[in-house]
């Protein structure tokens, strides 16, 4: 992550265009995007970035040349969308046809009809019951018994309840993570919605704010621990708190209620719904944040990307 934002903001500052910036990493199977990182990026890239990105593997290929394929099918998540297209044809159903669908009615049709009754498989049941099978696509035990506490406590109805939403709640053309999911690229310029920093209209902000940006590979906590208190008006921690024990949780809580200022406000996703922070951090810390409930379940409801069960807000209050 610290590798590709640092090689974000270079292409952002010196690739010539925003059609540039879009092919290298918006398209598919653009081979000179490697030539371009030579050319445009790789002068400007911190020494670190750059050993990292021009690495070779045991083929002899840099790593930078990913981009000349298509990188968003590299990774754990890759991983894991490609071992659901190749499980969804090995049970007669190919995931990419949802994208033939022309509105939300015909999004739901293909989804009852040909990926609902996949999950109901008892081989693909027993296989997604074992922790050991989905460990290996980026799903750790902790998170895994997270995500059994939805539904009937299955890890089959969990995901199936997650792809429900991915194809149905939301209209193709307004959600790239469908794209990703279900096409396994990114939509063209004109054909559907993109991330916000690929769409034409946000180039320019972006271009003139990108020296803003400050990249920081450090422990939040400590990193937080050399902040003045009050000084931090916004936190955003992903999932991270998924994997955190008891301890680092009332931690990184002690810091952030430290460093808050009043109004500040909190977002994170959970694996499972609900948060995980009560009856676990410390009502001496929790007792000085409101939970935003309503808004979280709004906000959970409008996350595109499906792959989380909640989204939450916490807003810190006055002393």
């Amino acid at each position: 992550h610290i590798a590709l934002n640092r090689m974000k903001l270079e292409a952002v500052r010196h690739l010539p265009s925003q059609g540039d910036l879009f092919r290298f990493f918006g398209a598919a199977d653009t081979s000179h995007n490697s030539k371009a990182y030579d050319r445009f990026i790789a002068p400007h890239l911190d020494p670190v970035s750059r050993h990292y990105w021009e690495r070779r593997n045991w083929r002899g290929r840099r790593r930078i040349t990913v981009f000349d394929r298509n990188f968003y099918q590299t990774g754990l998540l890759g991983l894991f969308i490609a071992m659901g297209h190749r499980t969804g044809k090995f049970f007669g159903v190919d995931p990419a046809g949802i994208m033939q669908a022309r509105n939300i009615g015909e999004q739901r049709r293909f989804f009852n009809e040909e990926l609902a009754p996949v999950f109901d498989n008892k081989l693909l049941r027993w296989a997604t019951s074992r922790k050991a099978s989905l460990f290996g696509l980026g799903i750790p035990p902790a998170q895994y018994d997270s995500l059994i506490t939805s539904g009937d406590g299955t890890m089959a109805s969990v995901l199936k309840a997650r792809l429900e939403k991915l194809a149905c709640d939301f209209p193709l053309e307004n959600n790239y993570f469908a794209w990703q999911a279900f096409a396994r690229r990114y939509p063209n310029p004109g054909e559907a919605a993109l991330p916000a920093y690929l769409e034409r209209q946000n180039y320019e902000t972006i271009r003139g704010n990108v020296g803003r940006v400050a990249i920081h590979h450090a422990n939040l906590i400590e990193f937080l621990a050399g902040k003045d208190a009050g000084a931090v008006d916004r936190f955003v921690l992903l999932d991270a708190q998924d994997w955190m024990t008891d301890d680092q949780l009332n931690a990184l809580w002690a810091e952030i209620t430290r460093t808050a200022s009043t109004g500040a406000r909190v977002i994170f996703r959970t694996a499972a719904e609900p948060s995980l922070l009560p009856g676990r951090v410390s009502s001496s810390l929790l007792d000085q944040w409101d939970y935003q409930d309503q808004a979280s379940r709004e906000f959970s409801a409008r996350d595109r990307s499906a792959i989380y069960g909640g989204f939450h807000l916490y807003v810190k209050r006055a002393a």
